[in-house]
């Protein structure tokens, strides 16, 4: 039973460390809609003394308004993503804690279902941030390139669904062997 309690001690972590990504891409994705609102709104020329900001966002940063544009859109874009895997992720720790176990057919199930979404999250919010930067470009004529991390969750998913496979065996072991008793 020392090994369960690790196994809940773990899963209490990663509910906590879900929602902690969970906020803070909310908070992102916020912060992206208030930049690209004051951008919109000319609060670059909000002036602190002599210098406006966007001045020094120009001279210091070296970042064109487009660029700017552009980066807080595809951080919408790559918040939302992230912001929806994260709330899977925690409800699926938040069943398995109410479980007490990892080895149940449903926790599996969606252990398997939090697997093909960090594969596929990602992968899509890359796409629509690079189709994001594409529009920009063309309606702008001032936008740096994107980069993109090429960090993927892959590996991640993969791992996901491998131990969803080993907590479906182990389930159906614990139904069998009820059935046998």
């Amino acid at each position: 039973m020392k090994t369960l309690k690790t196994i809940q001690t773990i899963s209490k972590i990663g509910r906590i460390l879900s929602m902690i990504v969970f906020v803070f891409c909310i908070v992102g994705f916020c912060c992206c809609v208030i930049g690209i609102t004051g951008l919109a709104m000319g609060l670059t020329e909000f002036k602190l003394g002599d210098v406006t900001l966007r001045s020094i966002i120009q001279n210091e940063a070296g970042v064109s308004d487009g660029t700017l544009y552009t980066a807080m859109a595809a951080g919408i874009v790559l918040c939302a993503g992230e912001c929806v895997l994260a709330k899977f992720a925690a409800n699926y720790f938040k069943r398995e804690l109410q479980d007490g176990t990892p080895f149940t057919l449903g926790g599996a199930k969606e252990l398997m279902r939090v697997g093909i979404l960090a594969i596929c999250i990602p992968i899509v919010t890359r796409v629509l941030a690079e189709i994001v930067y594409l529009i920009m470009k063309a309606a702008m004529t001032d936008v740096d390139p994107l980069e993109l991390s090429d960090a993927s969750s892959v590996s991640l998913g993969v791992m996901m669904i491998v131990a969803s496979l080993l907590c479906k065996y182990g389930a159906e072991l614990n139904e069998q062997k009820k059935l046998n008793e």
